[in-house]
């Protein structure tokens, strides 16, 4: 923390409307330097409340920006918080567009200098990349943190063609109730009613569309910036963490882009570094954004650009766990992406890699996996939780087919993509495989470094969907996430295959797997030499700093439960997993609301039936206002279920004033499989 006092500036704050053309104004919250000088602006724009649900990050780190120099901006976008306009899809083209129109506009007023900066995270830095791909004059930098060029090939809804069930489940359900809550009328005034009125009646469940979609086709090309990245003219700082899912974004950033780009690749879950939330450590990221910022936007020579075009965290090997504290580890850097000091190293399946199995006469290997495998996947998106990672994948290991090598003789650090060429038959017209790389250490527990799918319909590309020949051979390929992981000496390599990852990935129709051919099957692992640093100066940050923030009083649940919970029903052959997402109780914030939400996700599946697969998630959020006698809850339940040609997807909108209701809604659809 540090204390407003010793800020260069002292602040003000202010809440005012934003005009967008056409009439909508878009709710913000500006802190301000006071000084006569007109200074640049920063913008972080995303839909999450930031009257409620972000206000206490907000106030952490906004006036943390104005106390040096800045006038620091949040914005909520379209139809959410206290916004007004009804809410549209994450993927339209209303949302980034409405953002230029912010950014020119904060570059117009008298207390800005014109030029404009962007971050945030998730949706919020999503909405950086696109609005900088779009080219507003006025931004110069933007600083993106866990998020996506790519929602499709990188995002929560796909991997490798194969559909993120857990992922694009979670996530839609979420959406639905953060779409359905209410203006505040502390806020709006009396208009509130109507304007909630108006929002419920144009929600839609995000999950329509995300399966209406199961190729990478216009609609995802649409939705990021990796189809052109020459658009994007600003200045990008590219900031993820290894126990993030969207971290492959940094490293195709630093790679592709043309405009002036740094990566930081932390220890991190979802996550800003300097949340201080597992895994840690934390980093002095505010005054690591202040040099990006002073450079880009000020002309300061902060040596930014003299820093190595990526810089990681190396993870050190750990025993398995479902957090850690602090990843051990260091930091390193490479002047270019891809490095020069990185090299492919081929581990054939049936030489460097031996596995067992192989039926005497017969070159393939059946890979045939129960599909309740991926039980202990952990937590598709980590954010901070106790069970957030994957424990011991010993128990997976053996519902797959594994390759491991010998004790490897010394120290191998990889930093990067692994990649899986695999010769494949299939019986089925559909299928998928799941590749998991452990380091297994010397007393046989099984630690989870990275991992990948991929649908075998995608086999041609994500943007096709072609079925598979009963009984026809093919080589297949597919690549992990990035990573950066030392396995010591002693330890092994292990690559675990499987036909089944449930509830990570969507299962396929068939049960039959596939057959793998180890002789013309390899892994190739991005190997860092163990010099590579010698002699470079060391990589440092400096300790977190955050403005104090606000004091939210948060009230411990009388009942909780499990963050979570696995059930294996013997007699029906029924595993399920459940999830809490919130575990917090009421929340009272200094101006007198009162928030509350609870969620439980469940996902089911029989071991020996992937139509049985079926997730349900049920979410209540309750704002309050005991002063003036506000009181509105929001009530969703969302489901989807299959069988061999269709999903079915069910979504319940309940909005209730004092106890009343006033909306009700259903929807059910019935969505082909066409891909997934």
């Amino acid at each position: 923390m540090q204390h407003p006092a010793a800020y260069p500036h002292p602040t003000t704050r202010e809440d005012l409307h934003i005009p967008l053309p056409g009439g909508t104004e878009l709710y913000a919250r500006i802190w301000r330097p006071v000084t006569e000088e007109p200074v640049p602006a920063l913008l972080e724009y995303l839909p999450h409340r930031l009257t409620d649900r972000t206000a206490q990050r907000d106030a952490q780190r906004h006036p943390w920006y104005a106390g040096h120099g800045y006038a620091s901006v949040r914005v909520d976008v379209r139809g959410y918080g206290n916004s007004g306009g009804l809410p549209g899809d994450e993927y339209d083209a209303q949302e980034p567009a409405d953002g230029v129109a912010v950014v020119e506009w904060l570059a117009r007023q008298p207390w800005c200098s014109g030029r404009v900066g962007m971050f945030g995270i998730d949706r919020g830095g999503c909405d950086s990349l696109r609005i900088a791909a779009l080219a507003p004059d006025a931004l110069r930098a933007v600083v993106t943190v866990c998020s996506t060029d790519d929602p499709y090939d990188n995002g929560p809804h796909y991997c490798g063609g194969s559909l993120l069930a857990a992922g694009t489940h979670s996530r839609s359900a979420a959406l639905l109730a953060r779409a359905a809550e209410p203006p505040d009328p502390r806020y709006v005034g009396d208009d509130w009613r109507r304007m909630w009125l108006e929002r419920l009646a144009a929600v839609e469940p995000p999950v329509h569309r995300r399966l209406a979609h199961q190729t990478r086709d216009d609609h995802w090309r649409r939705a990021g910036v990796r189809e052109d990245y020459g658009t994007v003219r600003a200045a990008v700082l590219a900031v993820g963490g290894w126990a993030d899912p969207y971290r492959d974004t940094v490293l195709r950033l630093v790679r592709q882009l043309d405009a002036p780009v740094r990566g930081l690749i932390g220890p991190w879950s979802h996550q800003y570094p300097d949340g201080g939330l597992p895994p840690g450590p934390a980093i002095g990221f505010l005054q690591e954004t202040l040099r990006w910022w002073d450079h880009w936007l000020r002309d300061a020579d902060t040596g930014v650009m003299a820093e190595p075009a990526l810089r990681t965290w190396m993870n050190e090997s750990v025993p398995p766990a479902t957090v850690y504290a602090n990843r051990p580890g260091r930091w390193v850097g490479d002047e270019s992406w891809p490095s020069p000091d990185v090299r492919d190293v081929r581990y054939g399946l049936d030489g460097a890699l031996r596995g067992a199995g192989t039926p005497s006469g017969d070159r393939f290997v059946r890979v045939r996996s129960p599909q309740h495998t991926g039980v202990d996947a952990g937590r598709p998106r980590p954010s901070g939780r106790d069970c957030d990672l994957p424990p011991d994948q010993r128990e997976e290991d053996g519902r797959s087919v594994c390759f491991d090598s010998a004790p490897l003789p010394e120290r191998v650090e990889i930093l990067g993509r692994a990649g899986i060429r695999l010769r494949v038959r299939c019986d089925e017209r559909r299928g998928q495989v799941v590749a998991r790389l452990c380091d297994v250490a010397p007393d046989g527990s099984s630690t989870l470094v990275t991992r990948g799918a991929l649908n075998l319909s995608a086999r041609q590309g994500p943007d096709r969907h072609v079925e598979w020949s009963p009984g026809a051979v093919e080589d297949v390929g597919l690549d992990l996430a990035g990573i950066a992981h030392a396995f010591p000496a002693g330890h092994r390599l292990r690559l675990a295959l499987s036909s089944a990852y449930w509830p990570w990935i969507w299962p396929q129709p068939g049960t039959g797997g596939f057959e793998l051919d180890p002789g013309h099957s390899v892994l190739t692992l991005p190997v860092r030499h163990l010099a590579a640093d010698a002699g470079n100066p060391p990589i440092a940050f400096g300790p977190a700093e955050q403005d104090p923030g606000l004091d939210v009083q948060v009230v411990e649940p009388l009942t909780s439960h499990p963050e979570r919970l696995v059930v294996h029903d013997v007699a029906a052959g029924e595993w399920r997993l459940e999830t809490t997402p919130h575990r917090d109780g009421p929340r009272t914030y200094p101006d007198g609301l009162v928030h509350d939400e609870q969620a439980v996700e469940a996902y089911r599946i029989r071991s020996d039936d992937p139509l049985s697969a079926g997730a349900r998630t049920d979410r209540t959020v309750r704002l309050e206002r005991p002063g003036i006698g506000w009181d509105v809850t929001v009530r969703t339940r969302s489901e989807i279920s299959c069988d061999a040609t269709h999903f079915t997807t069910r979504d319940h909108l309940t909005a209730l004033e004092g106890g009343d209701v006033v909306f009700r809604r259903d929807w059910e659809r019935r969505i082909p499989r066409t891909a997934s």
